[in-house]
């Protein structure tokens, strides 16, 4: 296990290093983010959102809340993805050994919570009732340039999250990349009134060693598609000769492979700490 452990933390340095996509001078966040990607339980015939969301708030108020080592969590529903029975429940942490240690100080909470024992399993089976068995779980490495909401949201939002490839090319160098994105940042996505929040992240512990996430939030399907397109006139504003535009585009998109998914998800305000 601890041989396994290594390897994922040197492929992790290399992939940093090679992108540069740590500063020099971090910004203080939490490290880590585990992704997990549930599913609803299709035949269940009673209850319904409003009693799934009456379950998860007690957890989070009895639990979460009250869990320190939990930096944060919140509750994402489909809204279009190609799974209708779709949800994510995302936990932000401040370092590695918190995502071990805030499962048993979670434990240890229900215990307070549900000191008897059969109540807590009935709470427990009938929170794990809404669910499918079905479930999957990634890490993502939380990254620097983070676009953070002004405010804590009062109601649901939109969250748009794109997901990218990185490339390696020959060409390519660190300090490049670092140079590039953070002209983006400055000149588009901190300069974009309609994302309210954005928050880049990158792979550390699953499928694709490739994959670089971006999570921006808007009030709105309707403001989804204003950000899109102040994005287009933010780009034209930051470099209004064409051929500099162009030129800073092709240096940009040299270090992705050119593929990417699209997914779009409810935050749910009320379930989140």
């Amino acid at each position: 296990m601890k041989l396994i452990t290594k390897s994922i933390l040197c492929l992790a340095v290399i992939l940093c290093s090679f992108t540069s996509l740590m500063a020099q001078e971090e910004e203080k966040r939490p490290e880590f983010m585990v992704v997990t990607t549930m599913h609803w339980n299709m035949d269940k015939e009673d209850g319904n959102v409003d009693d799934w969301k009456a379950v998860e708030k007690e957890y989070l108020e009895k639990v979460v809340m009250k869990n320190e080592l939990i930096a944060g969590a919140s509750f994402f529903m489909h809204m279009f993805t190609e799974d209708n029975s779709e949800l994510m429940y995302v936990q932000v942490f401040d370092n590695w050994n918190d995502i071990h240690d805030a499962a048993e100080k979670s434990d240890e909470l229900a215990k307070e919570a549900w000191p008897d024992k059969e109540e807590r399993m009935a709470f427990f089976k009938k929170r794990m009732s809404f669910y499918a068995l079905e479930h999957s779980d990634e890490i993502y490495a939380t990254m620097d340039g983070a676009k953070h909401m002004s405010e804590a949201p009062t109601k649901d939002m939109v969250l748009y999250l794109q997901k990218r490839h990185f490339a390696f090319p020959e060409d390519g160098s660190g300090e490049e990349w670092e140079d590039l994105n953070k002209k983006y940042l400055e000149n588009i996505v901190y300069k974009n009134e309609y994302a309210k929040a954005y928050y880049p992240s990158q792979h550390y512990y699953g499928a694709d060693r490739t994959q670089f996430n971006e999570a921006i939030y808007v009030d709105s399907l309707a403001d989804l598609e204003k950000m899109l397109d102040r994005n287009g006139e933010l780009m034209e504003e930051a470099w209004p000769d064409e051929e500099k535009r162009n030129e800073m585009g092709k240096k940009m998109s040299k270090y992705f492979t050119g593929i990417h998914s699209d997914y779009i998800y409810t935050y749910i305000s009320g379930l989140s700490k």
